[in-house]
């Protein structure tokens, strides 16, 4: 009998989720310890599934479970991950015993705290696994609790406002979703998203516009991602989140929405992704724009960060919707990266925080004598964000704006790849502005107490570290999966 990968990987933090919880008044250490243990063993089997995946051309889903959930229905607990959705299994489950670490100094309802992280852990291996429409759905919208609670409960400022904006837009995209799933059910009998994307629609009778059922199904990713208008969510959940929460929110949860572009959207919907592309790409360079305009005005460290990840997901949008192969992959890979490169960056905002109590850059200055070890990290990473070869930063972008500007799919695709380059210019303004005036500004004599980075903080930072090297210096490591995963979607689009 084989064994289940993709189960374990998922419900392993929610078993340790709920051994944590029947714990009667365990010590914080204990609560955290278990935690760890749970989060570490998920990612080792993430690692293991990612080393043994078959790279052979032409070799599709792998690791599949199948087994009837609601047989009257055709509802199947239905797993399994190909080069598109194992990077970002693997991310999960890298961050997530990142973010256990991060939470070490944790003291307020801790074991309540640790809870809601692994279930949303869950929640994400499971968006990422699920080729059932209804078990996508499910564990797409398990994920609405524990990032209420953590924000609402162990954030900051207004969280109890940027938790429920953050639960309104979320819930208003998942209402979309449900109805283009129905739709696509009551259309063609199956949830299955391997047979959906198999569906020859000009033989189908539709129950609405199949236009309208992509429209439907794209919203609640569009939110996500979040695209302009829609992102308004995500500069306050970011700024009002714990540090944690707003690791794995930048690192995973925003490609949720690139994710279910590429897998629901464009994959069972070609014809229509292709039609509106140009739309798509508009919005991907007003993202890019905008949000690096945007940025440019914050002096919060947490705000600023918040909305270059506006801008940033405009690459992958732009990825996309150029509907080219190099420009899938690059998208792809734009995600794995961008969640590595801002993870670490709220992760040392989040410890610049801890030890200096300011996050205003008009308050900080000069730390770089107090905290080395910190400023050097905060320097990669910020060079990384705005594409510095040797990073996973310019590999990513490099490969979505070669992939784009070469795109014959959509018309006047030169131009506004031209313009969402341009991007990189204020990119480079707001992280060098960053980086002067938190480290390298005039020392401050109320900072002389400081201390840099301890030996526990150490690890998290220096393991994203490490990625964004390797990445950067070698990006087959993964581009050699993705393309295993983008070749069934290209050859939907005929690129």
């Amino acid at each position: 009998m084989e064994f289940n990968y993709l189960t374990s990987i998922i419900f392993l933090p929610a078993l340790g989720a709920i051994v944590i919880a029947l714990l009667n008044k365990p010590q914080p250490k204990t609560v955290k310890m278990t935690a760890a243990t749970f989060a570490l063993v998920t990612f080792l089997l993430t690692l293991a599934v990612f080393l043994i995946f078959d790279r052979s051309p032409g070799v599709a889903v792998q690791f599949e479970e199948k087994v009837a959930w609601v047989p009257s229905l055709g509802i199947n607990y239905h797993l399994g991950v190909d080069g598109l959705s194992l990077p970002l299994v693997l991310l999960t489950g890298f961050l997530g015993i990142l973010v256990i670490l991060i939470s070490w100094g944790v003291t307020l309802r801790v074991k309540e705290f640790f809870v809601w992280l692994l279930v949303l852990e869950t929640s994400l291996l499971g968006v990422f696994s699920a080729l059932d429409l209804v078990l996508f759905f499910i564990f797409w919208e398990i994920e609405l609790v524990p990032m209420y609670f953590l924000i609402s409960i162990w954030g900051s400022g207004r969280k109890e406002y940027s938790a429920m904006k953050y639960l309104i837009y979320t819930v208003l995209g998942s209402a979309m979703m449900l109805i283009g799933i129905l739709s696509v059910y009551f259309s063609t009998g199956t949830f299955s998203m391997v047979e959906l994307t198999q569906t020859n629609w000009a033989t189908v009778k539709a129950v609405m516009p199949l236009t309208a059922v992509f429209f439907f199904l794209i919203f609640a990713f569009v939110v996500k991602l979040p695209v302009f208008p829609f992102h308004t969510w995500l500069p306050d959940a970011h700024t009002d989140a714990p540090t944690a929460v707003s690791v794995i929110l930048a690192g995973v949860l925003l490609k949720m929405g690139g994710y279910g572009m590429i897998r629901v959207a464009v994959s069972i919907f070609p014809d229509i992704a292709r039609q509106y592309a140009l739309l798509f790409i508009v919005l991907a360079v007003v993202n890019i724009l905008y949000g690096a305009a945007v940025t440019l005005r914050q002096t919060d460290l947490k705000r600023l960060i918040a909305y270059s990840s506006v801008s940033h997901m405009g690459y992958v949008l732009l990825g996309i919707f150029a509907l080219s192969n190099l420009s899938l992959v690059g998208a792809s890979l734009q995600m794995f990266s961008h969640g590595v490169i801002t993870g670490l960056l709220f992760a040392m905002v989040g410890l610049v925080y801890e030890h200096s109590h300011h996050r205003d850059l008009r308050q900080l200055g000069g730390l770089a004598r107090q905290m080395p070890i910190a400023a050097a990290v905060f320097v990669l990473a910020g060079l990384a964000s705005l594409g510095l070869p040797g990073t996973s930063g310019f590999a990513a972008e490099f490969l979505v704006f070669l992939g784009s500007y070469g795109s014959t799919a959509v018309e006047g695709i030169r131009l506004y790849t031209i313009l969402g380059v341009s991007g990189i210019v204020i990119t480079a303004g707001y992280i060098l502005y960053m980086l002067q005036r938190t480290f390298y500004n005039q020392p401050q004599d109320r900072f002389n107490e400081v201390r840099d980075a301890s030996l526990l903080e150490r690890v998290p930072i220096f393991s994203l570290v490490v990625v964004i090297v390797l990445v950067g210096v070698y990006p087959a490591v993964l581009t050699d999966v993705i393309k295993r995963g983008i070749e069934p979607v290209v050859r939907l689009l005929g690129s």
